[in-house]
């Protein structure tokens, strides 16, 4: 069970980062968008850590009020949740 927790820690976090930043090229080339639902649906399911790394790395999203906020909630649940289940 842990082991797979980690997996699942490793994998949606990656996901998170790669999304995030990919939405930033779009963003960039003025192309269609990644919803907002969507990013914060990532954090919320585990991925918060790689979204806010994304977030910042890339500079994207950080004036959003709902992100500077959302988002180290978000990973303080993770975190929490996280704990809970590998201890």
């Amino acid at each position: 069970m842990i082991t797979a927790l980690w997996i699942w820690f490793i994998i949606i976090n990656m996901v998170g980062y790669l999304v995030m930043s990919e939405d930033k090229k779009r963003a960039q080339k003025r192309r269609d968008r990644v919803p907002e639902k969507t990013l914060f649906l990532l954090a919320a399911i585990g991925g918060a850590l790689g979204v806010i790394i994304a977030m910042y790395r890339k500079r994207h999203k950080t004036r959003h009020v709902s992100f500077r906020i959302g988002i180290p909630m978000l990973l303080f649940l993770n975190a929490v949740l996280y704990g809970y289940f590998i201890r």
